[in-house]
């Protein structure tokens, strides 16, 4: 009888797709022990949005789940999704900090290290293979799946080779967006494993409908590992039920040593520990086949759907729909997985929205030219990239080898109050967020999101329902908050969204109440500097009037403002640095000459329509 492997997703991707990455350490470790003892191949506990929602919003020390989960689980092997050279970040990382994030992973208790790029660009994945196998660790190999002229049967087969010639132990196929068919599992996995020697591991989301069929192919193909979900949270966004797909299994003869009956408690328990976290459940978790027609996630749509509502464009949609494929095609057919498909999908909305194909270019489309993500799997449009970059000489070398080594500045910049090497890593992965949260770990004054009860039906029908939902996106779930909003001069303005955690408020105001709670005239030196800064009594900004003033295309936070009134500037130089969707974003300027005022502070919320600083030619 042939022997099947299974890995449980429960504690990672699992309640990343359905409850955004939510569920807590203390909720996890009563059911460690019966999950220990199951005899799953690996239990996927760490990585991928986990350690964002840790330090952003549960106010646990990462490192410190991992090392609980690591003694909770003694018997198990604890795997972990790696972003590659992102490491679990939103930019890549010189060399140095990889190693040492693989280092410290490994010394906490990761077994299994699933490496994947969103580019499927293997000089993105070299440096981490290379650590995982130093520190003598298990390296899974992964290959994104998805559809396009370029992206053939060979393509994905030349990918695993590579990834065998790395050195890695196990190859993953990770159908992020639900898009493998049966016949086309049926004839990657049979390709893979004639052209290599390593276990291929199936990894399929659910939201298509298919992917229970697809594993069950992927294994009679000679897949050897299988990814499967506690029923508590699969199917949807997430991924086909662990009991469903055992039974299927030994019904077929294969065997996977796996004891249903010893499975129902830990259902139970997680069925009903979810109910208190009702407050992140979202109506875009579910299946949507319409994935495989216009090979856009339901998650994708609905942000794209709130975009277009704040912009007043919501009838767009159709042809928002159809640019992605467009804008897809431009940068080389990229895979949309994070942080691509926010690159493509933003990039597509604005095209449509401004009336104008790339009138508007983001910054982190612009550095998708540069090669700053790495190589495209297919051509770019020439005329786009010579839009979006002029002159600018593209990278064409691996990203990373532009990095100088990073650990010794990084510990510098966090000696205050990072007490470890972990805590420096933290502070790498996410800066301003993890600068706060260290600081308050260090003063005990940690405050994690408050969980509502269930029946408070005034919660439900009045807070949560219109401010704050869940979209999931490849497989990828994210926690929305409206924030944010048009010209506070306007009596009715739109409001923007904000992506985990960008904003921790959501702002209603009307014109009225800002009168009411802002300053007032009599208040003294600050309303004074705000009108001297071009900031309003109310706090308003004002609406751009010229090409000297500098206004952001997407609502977000300021993380830095790299100039001072007075400083002189040329066209392009890069002068503010925002954070939106998950990433920094610089913005550069327009035009050459001198900034004479600034309506911005470090922190600050933005949204479009205003005035953040102007520029003098």
């Amino acid at each position: 009888m042939k022997k099947i492997n299974v890995t449980e997703l429960v504690l990672r991707d699992g309640h990343q797709c359905h409850i955004a990455t939510r569920l807590r350490t203390e909720d996890m470790i009563p059911i460690c022990p019966m999950l220990d003892n199951l005899g799953f191949w690996s239990i996927e506990a760490w990585g991928g949005a986990t350690f964002d929602a840790c330090v952003r919003y549960l106010k646990e020390d990462p490192w410190e789940r991992l090392s609980r989960l690591r003694k909770a689980l003694p018997n198990s092997q604890i795997q972990m999704l790696l972003r590659g050279q992102n490491l679990l970040g939103y930019r890549h990382y010189s060399d140095d900090v990889v190693e040492m994030f693989v280092k410290k992973s490994a010394d906490n208790g990761v077994d299994i290290f699933r490496i994947f790029d969103a580019l499927n660009d293997i000089r993105n994945l070299e440096v981490s293979i290379k650590s995982v196998k130093k520190y003598k660790k298990h390296a899974e190999g992964t290959i994104s799946y998805t559809t396009s002229p370029v992206h053939s049967l060979e393509y994905f087969v030349s990918l695993g080779k590579k990834l065998e010639e790395l050195g890695c132990d196990s190859i993953a196929v990770k159908d992020m967006a639900g898009l493998l068919t049966p016949q086309d599992t049926k004839e990657l996995v049979s390709s893979l494993v004639k052209n290599t020697s390593l276990p291929i591991h199936m990894h399929c989301h659910a939201t298509s409908g298919l992917a229970s069929i697809n594993l069950i192919t992927a294994v009679e193909a000679g897949a050897k590992i299988i990814d499967t979900c506690n029923s508590s949270y699969s199917e949807g966004a997430s991924h086909p039920s662990t009991e469903s797909i055992i039974v299927a299994l030994e019904g077929m003869g294969y065997k996977t040593s796996i004891d249903l009956s010893k499975i129902d408690e830990i259902t139970d328990y997680l069925k009903e520990n979810r109910k208190k976290y009702w407050q992140f459940e979202s109506n875009f978790t579910n299946l949507d086949p319409k994935v495989l027609i216009n090979q856009v996630p339901g998650g994708m749509i609905s942000n794209l759907s709130n975009q277009l509502k704040d912009q007043g464009a919501l009838d767009k949609m159709n042809e928002v729909l159809k640019e992605i494929p467009e804008v897809r095609k431009d940068l080389g057919y990229p895979p949309l997985v994070t942080p691509t498909s926010q690159i493509v999908g933003t990039q597509a909305a604005l095209n449509v929205i401004t009336g104008e194909r790339y009138k508007t270019i983001t910054t982190e489309v612009k550095n998708y030219f540069l090669g700053q993500y790495g190589m495209a799997p297919g051509k770019l449009n020439n005329d786009i990239k010579k839009k979006a970059i002029g002159d600018q000489k593209e990278i064409t070398s691996r990203p990373a080898d532009k990095l100088k080594p990073e650990m010794v500045n990084l510990k510098a910049k966090s000696e205050s109050f990072a007490k470890s090497e972990e805590d420096i890593l933290t502070y790498a992965m996410f800066p301003d967020v993890a600068t706060t949260f260290l600081q308050e770990r260090n003063a005990g004054s940690l405050e994690p999101e408050v969980l509502l009860n269930e029946d408070d039906e005034k919660h439900k029908g009045d807070h949560y329902a219109p401010n704050e939902f869940n979209i999931t996106l490849h497989g990828e779930t994210y926690h929305i908050n409206l924030t944010g909003s048009g010209d506070p001069s306007d009596s009715e303005r739109p409001f923007y969204v904000s992506v985990d955690g960008i904003s921790e408020e959501v702002l209603v105001e009307t014109l009225d109440e800002v009168l009411v709670s802002k300053p007032s005239s009599s208040s003294g030196g600050e309303t004074e500097n705000k009108k001297l800064s071009g900031v309003g009594v109310d706090g308003s900004r004002p609406k751009p009037t010229h090409d000297g003033c500098v206004a952001t295309a997407m609502p977000g936070k300021i993380v830095d403002i790299k100039i001072g009134v007075g400083d002189k500037v040329k066209a392009g130089d890069s002068i503010i640095v925002i954070e939106a969707m998950k990433m920094e974003n610089e913005i550069q300027a327009a035009i050459s000459g001198t900034v004479i005022v600034i309506n911005i502070s470090k922190g600050d919320e933005v949204s479009p329509n205003e005035t953040l600083l102007e520029i003098q030619p």
